[in-house]
């Protein structure tokens, strides 16, 4: 085999070393060397290099080969791990898949804040140091009726961060049909534990009734807390006490009342069609202290947690020392204020949130796209398979509405090897489908279900039909 330092000093060499720089050439070089060597002294070298092996007639290694090898070793280092994908889940809002894309104005912003330094604790004004939430307060508080308002950087954060700055070594009112656990291992009692604060369950599993959170005040009862179940729903027997019963109980024993909203939205959803779900502005106007809620969920923003209230609360919150550790970075204040300036104009907000644009996506328009690709995929995968396109159904996600559901269309796939043929190994055959769809250059992902592969075409738009069907047509199992 020829040494390194006759393979980084060829001719052909000069192209990569001027591409990736001599340390990663080199680093490549030295691993392919190695590998064959492995290969060599395994017995496998001529079935992993090719029949013939790499060498030449005249038993010498071709430069020429160990740097096409050493060229793919760069070009998979060289790939990013974080990915564009399609969703074809069906799941618009998919924590895996990175929850809310944002819109335009949000993306203009975030390379703004990439390229050129920023006001993120500057006051402009007096010419002295200011506070980042200054940066979104006003906006926050005009859509949501809050007296004031801060962020962190997730709704976890939120809830973490209100129960240690105003709850630690005290008591918190709980109604124990509302001590969710969602994604992730995050469980309310948890998080309380963490913050320091006692959970004080009422009530039973479905049913809790407002003198049990009256029972349960004492000298140590710091808040009262609600939870919104977004991820479960219990139906038939139960009862819950709902915010506008539990704030008079709270004025009147002096206590403030907390409110976990979890998904969140600042209009309501019904007038598009969709499921109906509380606002922020109802639940503060219902008599919420204080509200919790994500920014990348129905809000169709950046990862974030907003917490809004009465001043006092927040300015308590604003002042421990975890709202520091907690603090979002320029890169989601850049994101999340063009959004929320979105919610001023509701009228082009359909049109404008990507988030909400997916979510109320006519049914034909997704059947059409649909009918375009379908016979892309069957030319793609030829005899054995059937590609179909059915309705379906797609969800909101991220544990939002988890029991309403969204008519949709797609594509089916089926494997069907033929008459006279066995049927068996259909389930290996869509797993192997499948894999080869998550290896295509923007990986695709569908799911599994019923014996056939499910393509939801609801989260592709126009602009990236395009390159689903050129991926398609390239496929090859």
């Amino acid at each position: 085999m020829p040494s390194v330092e006759r393979v980084i000093a060829s001719a052909s060499a000069q192209p990569l070393i001027g591409q990736y720089g001599r340390t990663q050439v080199l680093a490549a070089i030295r691993s392919t060397l190695d590998g064959w060597r492995r290969a060599v002294q395994a017995g496998t070298f001529a079935a992993a290099a090719g029949e013939d092996g790499p060498a030449g007639a005249d038993g010498a290694f071709p430069v020429e080969r160990v740097l096409a090898d050493a060229s793919r070793v760069l070009d998979e280092r060289g790939r990013s791990r974080v990915r564009a994908v399609f969703n074809l889940t069906g799941t618009v809002l998919h924590t895996n898949l990175g929850r809310a894309l944002l819109p335009d104005e949000a993306v203009r912003a975030v390379v703004q804040a990439l390229t050129q330094p920023t006001n993120l604790e500057f006051d402009l004004a007096t010419g002295k140091r200011g506070d980042r939430d200054d940066l979104i307060d006003e906006l926050v508080c005009e859509l949501t009726g809050a007296e004031a308002a801060t962020v962190v950087n997730n709704n976890a954060a939120a809830v973490l961060l209100a129960l240690s700055a105003l709850a630690p070594g005290k008591e918190v009112v709980v109604s124990r049909g509302e001590l969710v656990e969602i994604g992730g291992a995050f469980r309310i009692p948890d998080i309380m534990s963490r913050a320091g604060a006692k959970l004080r369950e009422v009530g039973t599993t479905n049913r809790t009734h407002l003198h049990d959170y009256a029972n349960a005040i004492g000298p140590r009862t710091a808040l009262l807390m609600k939870v919104h179940c977004s991820n479960y729903a219990v139906t038939g027997f139960t009862k819950s006490v709902e915010l506008d019963e539990l704030a008079p109980l709270a004025r009147e024993r002096g206590l403030p009342v907390a409110v976990d909203l979890g998904s969140g939205t600042l209009v309501d959803l019904a007038q598009w069609g969709l499921p109906a779900e509380p606002t922020v502005r109802a639940t503060v106007e219902a008599g919420a202290d204080l509200v919790t809620f994500s920014g990348d969920k129905l809000l169709g923003g950046p990862q974030a947690g907003l917490i809004v209230g009465r001043a006092e609360l927040i300015r308590k919150i604003r002042k421990h020392p975890l709202k520091r550790a907690l603090r979002v970075g320029k890169l989601t204040l850049a994101a999340l204020e063009p959004v929320l300036r979105l919610y001023r104009a509701p009228e082009f907000l359909r049109e404008r949130l990507t988030t909400l644009r997916l979510l109320t996506r006519p049914g034909a328009d997704i059947q059409a796209a649909a009918m375009r690709v379908s016979p892309v995929l069957q030319r793609a995968l030829g005899e054995g398979w059937r590609v179909g396109v059915e309705p379906m159904f797609s969800q909101i996600g991220s544990g939002a509405l988890p029991v309403d559901v969204l008519p949709s269309y797609g594509l089916v796939v089926r494997h069907d090897p033929g008459a006279g043929r066995r049927a068996g190994g259909s389930g290996r055959a869509l797993g192997k489908l499948e894999r080869a769809l998550r290896a295509l250059p923007r990986p695709v992902v569908g799911r599994i279900a019923d014996d056939a592969l499910r393509l939801d075409l609801r989260c592709v738009e126009a602009g990236d039909e395009a390159v689903l069907v050129a991926q398609l047509a390239q496929l090859r199992l």
